[in-house]
């Protein structure tokens, strides 16, 4: 579990395909004090595990679902990444919940300057447009951001010049195809409002009408 808040960036110095998905080696720009082998790494906002840890420097295996799923697939040796190293329980939740499962990729539509800060504007993925909301949390490439605005094509948000530094998003340009990973407390929601009495073991009291009473809904 990770929470989007990026700790820097690592560049990619050798791809090689082995048993059907890739090995990365991945060097970052930041230290990785008291590493633990087999650790969970987000790279571009997916969950691997790191291998042969050593300074700067690490390995990542990546499963041809990962490859298929991700922007991952498309990264040459000298590509720069975002990282983000798992949650520990004692960390500050400082962006929101990420699982490191990306849910789609989806290209750069436009990017335009405002004063110090720059409005990014993302195609909507195919089925994925009910689970992102106005000031709704979405994390791209792996970085938590907020939603500024939606519509049936395009979704919206504003990178500051802190996010613009120290993440890849700074380096975006039309086309560019970044990861997707939406809210999961949306997907939950559309679970339980479409389990039946059986889904759960009996009668379920979450409804429209309970999630309208408590605040969830408008």
């Amino acid at each position: 579990m990770f929470t989007g808040i990026i700790l820097g960036k690592g560049k990619i110095l050798e791809k090689r395909p082995v048993g059907g998905g890739m090995l990365f080696a991945v060097a970052t720009d930041f230290d990785l004090p008291e590493p633990a082998e087999g650790e969970s790494i987000a790279v571009n906002g997916v969950c691997l595990t790191a291998k042969e840890i050593g300074g700067r420097r690490f390995l990542v295996d990546v499963s041809p679902e990962s490859l298929k799923r991700t922007n991952l697939g498309q990264l040459m040796v000298g590509s720069l990444v975002n990282l983000e190293r798992a949650l520990r329980l004692t960390d500050r939740l400082g962006g929101h919940m990420v699982s490191g499962h990306v849910d789609a990729t989806t290209p750069l539509l436009t990017r335009q300057p405002v004063g110090d800060f720059v409005l990014l504007s993302f195609q909507v993925p195919a089925g994925f447009g009910k689970y992102i909301i106005e000031k709704g949390s979405i994390a791209i490439d792996g970085i938590s951001l907020t939603v500024n605005s939606i519509d049936d094509k395009a979704f919206s948000v504003s990178i500051i010049p802190h996010t613009l530094g120290i993440t890849t998003l700074g380096a975006l340009r039309q086309g560019s195809v970044v990861n997707i990973e939406v809210d999961l407390i949306g997907k939950y929601v559309e679970k339980l409002l479409s389990a039946t009495a059986d889904d759960v073991g009996g009668a379920s009291r979450i409804n429209s009408a309970f999630l309208a009473e408590h605040g969830f809904l408008r």
